[in-house]
């Protein structure tokens, strides 16, 4: 039956046009923008997934930003305690010198007292927008933004990198230790095998002198002096001491005491003498050729030091006696300690923090492609299917014109 009221040949060519027409603009959206799901509407589960990612991959360019400005500090802190510690090494330089009897001290304590202005000054420079790590202004641990964590519920939590303070700082004082006013003379504070405290023990060659810590308690005072002036040998005569604090044993006397001659003998080259510690006996050994004599004093009444903090202890460096220079040998070994791990410990951060910025780097990049594997175009393929659904629109034309044309084939039969 054919009508004219109805064309349902018309109504289905229009159908198909409109289908054609409609993919073609989609299509043609999806060349113009390089992007298949440009938002919502196109694919709403896609869209939510790519916009998800692309605000991690914003955050995680912010987190690089972070980690460049982390690293940059440690930097600066980093390179101050290496030049701290070449200038700490230049001082003990100084401070090796000043062992011998026959050389201008004070002329050495003038050159010291000038590089202790070079580190306060480096100390005082070394920061970065601010931040100085190393100035002993704060105990607190610098948290650098490392990384956002997003768990499969979707909460996402911060991760940092910590950066430890190093104080190198010289506004810290010490207090000096007070050798005691009451001579002990008795073996019950240190025992020098067997001789009194106070006299002298004749140590030959080739022998050994043991030196027992035997009793410990808050202000007891200790001094080990040798002497091999008689023989004319090269250490002539220097004491080592040490003021019992509260805290102290009779293993951590020995170990300071041992550690302050052994300072000494390595700083000067001494070969004639060694020293050896085992808990709270010192063993003093004779290699000279010649007589040594080896003094235990001990006294009550003493007051214990105090440890300055940072490099504090620069501060009461003098080189200007006998004593001084000692005391000052053992000091700068302490303090080239402190400088050596706080370079080394920035270093370590340093480097932690840049490889994070590269797995960071590589993290943006993996998911900037995973974004783009979900959202972008594939333009081979689109301008393959523009060109097929352009012929296809050019003949839905055709086949909607020629549907619209058989109405007027019903004319003929009225004629």
């Amino acid at each position: 039956m054919s009508s004219i009221l109805t064309n349902n040949s018309a109504m289905v060519a229009l159908e198909t046009l409109r289908n054609i027409n409609r993919n073609l603009e989609g299509v043609q959206s999806e060349i113009s923008t390089g992007k298949k799901v440009a938002n919502a509407k196109d694919n709403a589960a896609i869209w939510a997934i790519s916009t998800v990612m692309s605000t991690d991959v914003s955050s995680f360019k912010q987190i690089s930003d972070s980690l460049n400005l982390g690293s940059s500090t440690v930097g600066v802190a980093r390179s101050a305690a290496e030049k701290i510690t070449s200038t700490l090494q230049e001082m003990k330089n100084l401070i090796v010198s000043a062992q011998e009897s026959n050389v201008d001290r004070d002329k050495i304590q003038t050159d010291i007292e000038a590089l202790r202005g070079t580190i306060s000054s480096i100390v005082g420079a070394a920061q970065f927008n601010g931040l100085n790590l190393i100035d002993g202004s704060s105990s607190a641990d610098v948290n650098v933004l490392s990384s956002l964590d997003r768990n499969s519920s979707g909460n996402v939590s911060a991760s940092y990198v910590t950066v430890t303070r190093q104080d190198l700082s010289l506004s810290n004082t010490a207090t000096a230790a007070t050798f005691g006013a009451t001579a002990v003379t008795n073996l019950t504070i240190i025992d020098n095998d067997g001789t009194a405290a106070g006299t002298a023990a004749t140590l030959a060659t080739a022998g050994t002198q043991d030196i027992t810590i035997a009793s410990v308690a808050d202000g007891n005072s200790y001094r080990i002096t040798l002497n091999d002036t008689a023989a004319a040998n090269s250490l002539g005569a220097r004491s080592f001491e040490y003021v019992a604090g509260t805290s102290d044993s009779a293993d951590s006397v020995a170990a300071n005491l041992a550690s302050q001659i052994s300072n000494f003998f390595a700083a000067t080259g001494e070969t004639n003498y060694s020293v050896s510690r085992v808990d709270d006996v010192i063993s003093i050994t004779n290699s000279s050729g010649g007589n040594l004599l080896v003094t235990a004093a001990s006294a009550t009444g003493g007051t214990a030091g105090t440890s300055a903090g940072g490099l504090g202890a620069l501060n009461s460096i003098d080189v200007t006696t006998n004593a001084g220079a000692t005391s000052a040998l053992t000091s700068i070994e302490t303090l080239l300690g402190i400088a050596i791990d706080a370079a080394a410990e920035f270093g370590s951060s340093q480097k932690r923090l840049g490889a994070q910025n590269e797995f960071v780097s590589t993290l943006i990049d993996s998911f900037t492609s995973g974004i783009g594997g979900l959202t972008d175009s594939d333009i081979e393929a689109a301008s393959a299917k523009l060109q097929a659904l352009q012929v296809q629109q050019q003949l839905g034309v055709q086949a909607l014109s020629i549907a619209n044309q058989q109405p007027q084939s019903l004319l003929s039969l009225f004629r």
